[in-house]
C-alpha cells in the first residue's frame, strides 16, 4: 500500500513535490545553521524559530520590518542571474529596519512558486543566509510553498521578515533635526530593488545594441547594498540626528518622512554623479529630472542628518569602511509646500 501510494502521489499529480522540499531543505540546512548565534534556541526544521535577547539592552524596543523583491525578481529571471536576489531581499528589510537605530536580530523568508526548482531556490536561500552574516542577523526560519494554478510558468516570488531591537532611549527620529544639519548621501550599489516595473520596461523598448543593453542588465541587477554594519558603526561613534533610506518613492518621498513637517531640504544636484545606469535610464526612458527622484535612488542608497560640525568626520569614517559619501544638502526652515528642493 505504501509503495502505491508513493508511487502515485496524489500531490505530486496536482504539482506539488514534497520530495522536491524535503531536497531543498537539506541543501540549505548547512547554510541557514551557520547564520544562527547563541540566541536562537532552535534549528531548523521546527515549527517556529525562538530568539532569546541577551543583556545587551537596557529598555529593548523590538522593531519589526517587511518587504519583498518586486519585479527585479522577473528580470533576474529572465536574464537567468538570481545570484543577488537573496541579498535584495534581506537589505530591503534590514536598511529599512537600522533607520531607527535599530540593531538587525533575525530575518525570515517566505519563497513562492508555481514549481519548485531545488536548485534555483537553494541559490537564492543561500544568497539569504549570506546577506543575514553579513548584516549580523540570523536567519531564523523560512516558508517554501508550491502553488500551481496560483503562480504560472516558472515564476515565484520572495517576502522577507526582519525584526532588531534598540534601546528606546537611542531610538532614532526626526525630533532631533534642526535647520543647518547636513546631509550625508551614502551610495547606493544602483537602483537596489526598486523602479523595477519601469526598468523592465525601458529595456523592453530600448534600441540600444545588444552589448550595451546586456551592460545596464547587470547593472540593475547588482544586488542591494548591506548598510547595518556601517550604520550601527557610525551610530555608535557619532551623534546621528536621523536616517532615510531611498527605497521606493525615490529622494523626493523618502527624505521628507525622516525631518519635521516644517523644515525642509535643499538639495545641490552637483553635489554627486548621477551613474551611469541611472543616466542611461533617464535618457532611454524620456525621464525629467523631477520624474528620476520620484522614482529611484540616483545613486543615493542611505542618507544621514548630522551635525554640521561632525559631518567631515563622519564621511572620513564612511570612506574608511569602503563606501562612497557626498555631502547632498542641508535642512532649512519650510517656507512653501516643497519638502525637498533641488538646485
Amino acid at each position: 500500500m505504501t509503495k502505491e501510494i508513493i508511487e502515485n502521489d496524489p500531490y505530486k499529480s496536482a504539482g506539488v513535490d514534497i520530495d522536491a522540499g524535503n531536497d531543498l531543505i537539506n541543501k540549505i540546512k548547512k547554510d541557514v545553521a551557520a547564520t544562527q548565534n547563541n540566541n536562537v534556541l532552535e534549528n531548523i526544521g521546527g515549527f517556529a524559530g525562538m530568539y532569546k535577547l541577551g543583556n545587551n539592552f537596557k529598555n529593548p524596543v523590538l522593531v519589526a520590518c517587511t518587504d519583498g523583491v518586486g519585479t527585479k525578481v522577473s528580470l533576474a529571471q529572465e536574464y537567468n542571474d538570481l545570484s543577488g536576489i537573496g541579498q535584495d531581499l534581506v537589505a530591503m528589510c534590514v536598511n529599512d529596519l537600522i533607520v531607527c537605530g535599530a540593531e538587525p536580530l533575525f530575518f525570515l523568508d517566505y519563497y513562492a512558486s508555481s514549481k519548485l526548482n531545488v536548485d534555483e531556490a537553494s541559490l537564492v536561500i543561500k544568497s539569504i543566509a549570506k546577506a543575514c552574516l553579513d548584516s549580523g542577523c540570523s536567519l531564523l526560519g523560512g516558508e517554501t510553498a508550491e502553488m500551481p494554478g496560483h503562480y504560472i510558468d516558472n515564476n515565484f516570488d520572495l517576502a522577507g521578515f526582519s525584526v532588531g531591537c534598540v534601546d528606546e532611549k537611542k531610538i532614532l527620529n526626526d525630533k532631533n533635526v534642526k535647520v543647518g544639519n547636513i546631509l550625508i548621501g551614502i551610495e547606493s550599489s544602483g537602483p537596489h530593488s526598486n523602479g523595477f516595473s519601469l526598468i523592465r520596461k525601458i529595456i523592453n523598448d530600448s534600441q540600444s545594441p545588444k552589448t550595451l543593453k546586456e551592460d545596464m542588465v547587470k547593472q540593475v541587477l547588482k544586488p542591494t547594498i548591506l548598510y547595518p554594519n556601517l550604520i550601527m558603526s557610525l551610530i555608535k561613534d557619532f551623534k546621528v540626528n536621523s536616517i532615510s533610506h531611498i527605497t521606493g518613492g525615490g529622494l523626493l518621498e523618502n527624505l521628507p518622512r525622516s525631518i519635521p513637517n516644517n523644515l525642509s531640504i535643499e538639495i545641490d544636484e552637483t553635489s554627486w554623479e548621477m551613474p551611469k545606469i541611472f543616466q542611461w535610464l533617464k535618457e532611454e526612458g524620456n525621464l525629467s529630472n523631477n520624474e528620476m527622484y520620484r522614482i529611484f535612488n540616483c545613486g543615493i542608497g542611505m542618507a544621514l542628518f548630522v551635525e554640521k560640525d561632525d559631518s567631515s568626520k563622519i564621511m572620513n569614517k564612511i570612506l574608511q569602511m569602503g563606501h562612497k559619501c557626498f555631502q547632498i544638502g542641508a535642512v532649512s526652515e519650510k517656507k512653501d509646500n516643497d519638502s525637498v528642493k533641488f538646485f
